[in-house]
């Protein structure tokens, strides 16, 4: 009977931590690759304490920003695959494959995919003093002095910068790409007039818009984004073929058990349907997007194909 009693207990011991118990049995760490303040940092703390609620333990977001977002997908990939530390997935992770030779993980086979859990458009915007009044307007300006308009965004490599270098590409445009350090540095060159428009994420220009500083030229989402209703999107404005979104998800280390993914995706969904969270992130042109864990891996899959592409053609060069 002791020989039995004991092989149970090493048995037990042996299980993984969400066997043994109700998952989660401890504090979660969500890592967010970018500081305090942008998107992906207030969709994580708003979603995370409802997550909290939820699942019953604390959602600890931690950023640990880097280029290309390494430092912080790495820390997950090497954590331990029990669901108590996650990683906030960003259109960042189809860039960085092909902007840096070597990378310490595999962005897709090292991870185990959550779901998705918002999308937002990036925004063209001009100085309110600007003589553009259209996109329309600023396109011809640049084709017609070659060189003498400015298009702006933030670091080389980043979804944002590499969105306007598609915009580029496809409007034939003959235009310097300026990038600049920071979002506050961008939006001010731009509403001075150092640079003729920029490239940015809608959330982080509405206030500059509506406070008379910078002027809406179109935005890049498939249709008009309902906060600003009157802006025309890009495919409207001359390019019909453009359209980009940026979105976010969750993702966990390789070899997670599935039915600690499952859970963690039936919390995400039950969080992003909660009214209070819409309504935080709607006005701020976020929505809501969640999907199945096969959709999420899908996704970052089909654009890292797309900004492989983007990547090739702008001819920059890995690091």
């Amino acid at each position: 009977m002791k020989r039995i009693l004991l092989a149970a207990l090493l048995a037990c011991a042996a299980l993984p931590a969400w066997a043994q118990g109700a998952y989660p049995n401890r504090p979660i760490r969500w890592i967010v690759g970018f500081g305090a303040g942008g998107v992906g940092d207030m969709t994580a703390r708003l979603v995370g304490q409802k997550l909290s609620e939820g699942l019953g333990q604390p959602v600890v977001v931690e950023n640990r920003p880097s280029a290309g977002g390494i430092v912080a997908t790495e820390t997950v990939a090497r954590a331990a695959p029990d669901g108590h530390t996650l990683l906030l997935v960003t259109a960042t992770a189809a860039t960085a494959p092909h902007l840096f030779s070597t990378l310490p993980y595999h962005p897709i086979n090292d991870f185990e995919f959550v779901s998705q859990i918002a999308s937002f458009p990036h925004i063209i915007v001009t100085g309110a003093n600007a003589p553009y009044r259209s996109l329309q307007d600023l396109m011809a300006a640049s084709r017609a002095t070659p060189g003498q308009v400015n298009l702006g965004s933030v670091s080389v490599g980043t979804a944002l910068h590499l969105s306007l270098a598609l915009f580029q590409s496809m409007g034939n445009l003959p235009v310097e790409i300026v990038t600049y350090r920071t979002t506050g540095d961008l939006l001010n060159a731009t509403a001075t007039g150092d640079i003729g428009g920029a490239m940015e994420v809608a959330a982080t220009t509405l206030g500059q818009i509506s406070g008379g500083r910078l002027r809406a030229l179109a935005v890049t989402s498939p249709r008009r984004i309902d906060v600003l209703p009157g802006v025309p999107t890009v495919a409207e404005s001359g390019l019909p073929d453009y359209t980009v979104m940026t979105w976010n998800g969750m993702a966990a280390p390789r070899g997670t058990p599935r039915p600690v993914v499952d859970r963690l995706n039936a919390e995400l969904r039950r969080v992003l349907a909660l009214p209070e969270i819409r309504d935080r992130l709607l006005p701020l042109a976020v929505v809501p997007t969640p999907t199945t864990p096969e959709a999420m891996r899908q996704l970052l899959v089909d654009e890292t194909a797309l900004w492989g592409r983007v990547i090739t053609a702008a001819k920059i060069e890995r690091r």
